[in-house]
């Protein structure tokens, strides 16, 4: 057992490539540049809105058949999250234990507030970057399930296509200006997607998928009120690290949380394809 843990180390957080990660637009990167993320945006936003109209003047309300399409993405989506999750959980831990010698005597730092406040200046590179690249390329694949949403005409697509156009902005946003609190919410987001996604691969967690998108959102505000301490309170000397996409990811989230709000409602769940389910 301990030399499978040994293996998982060294493949997930002491790997050459990913201690020794940078993340740089002009460094061959996939999907690093503004132009392709706002070309991907558009087109992505596009694409939805000519399937939605398309359907419509179709006056198709049967959603389309997409056989196991959707049931197999959700399964390689919770592959992917629980390898990220997994990753990013033992990069934090090395980070942790590789630095924590130079917090002693020096600064007030501790864990808890590396994790919620990066110290200015912090560059992205790194164990923990290497994971959020792989948590932003995920998050590409994620958005397809707007796109099922679309053609199996469920209630709430409009709202599922733009948060998962906001989540692809937000991932992208962590990586270019080092952004605080980056390592809890992936490690929460991922967390929650290893539930919810399982569970409509087929494994048996139906109310742990019901609780998981209400715990990650507890969480979100939760952090993010750490984070708005820490910088504007004075707990941390010079503030936090990319508090200014950090602003712009609150505006993201709060209305990311209107789309939550929408979907789950009293009367049932919105799953993440937009469905109404009765608790």
């Amino acid at each position: 057992m301990a030399a499978v843990g040994d293996v998982a180390r060294y493949w997930l957080a002491e790997h050459p490539a990913i201690v020794g990660f940078r993340w740089s637009p002009s460094g061959g990167l996939w999907f690093s540049t503004w132009a392709f993320l706002l070309g991907f945006l558009a087109a992505y936003v596009a694409l939805s809105l000519t399937l939605d109209a398309l359907l419509a003047a179709l006056r198709r309300k049967r959603p389309l058949p997409l056989g196991a399409l959707p049931s197999a993405h959700a399964f390689l989506m919770a592959a992917v999250s629980a390898a990220v999750f997994a990753g990013t959980l033992l990069s934090a831990i090395a980070e942790i234990r590789d630095t924590r010698w130079s917090w002693r005597g020096r600064s007030r730092t501790t864990p808890l507030r590396w994790l919620l406040c990066f110290p200015p200046g912090t560059r992205s590179s790194g164990r923990v970057f290497f994971w959020s690249y792989a948590y932003y390329l995920s998050r590409y694949l994620h958005a397809a399930r707007g796109l099922f949403a679309v053609l199996r005409r469920r209630r709430g697509a409009a709202a599922r296509v733009f948060a998962h156009a906001a989540a692809v902005a937000m991932a992208f946003l962590w990586l270019e200006f080092s952004q605080s609190f980056q390592v809890l919410a992936i490690l929460a987001s991922t967390l929650a997607h290893v539930v919810a996604f399982g569970f409509r691969a087929g494994l048996p967690a139906a109310r742990a998928a019901r609780v998981a998108p209400v715990a990650l959102v507890g969480c979100n505000v939760v952090c993010h009120a750490g984070v708005l301490w820490m910088h504007f309170g004075g707990a941390v000397a010079g503030g936090c690290s990319g508090i200014g996409a950090w602003l712009f990811n609150t505006l993201l989230n709060a209305a990311l949380l209107w789309v939550f709000l929408h979907c789950y409602g009293r009367r049932g769940v919105c799953d993440d394809d937009g469905r109404v389910k009765e608790i």
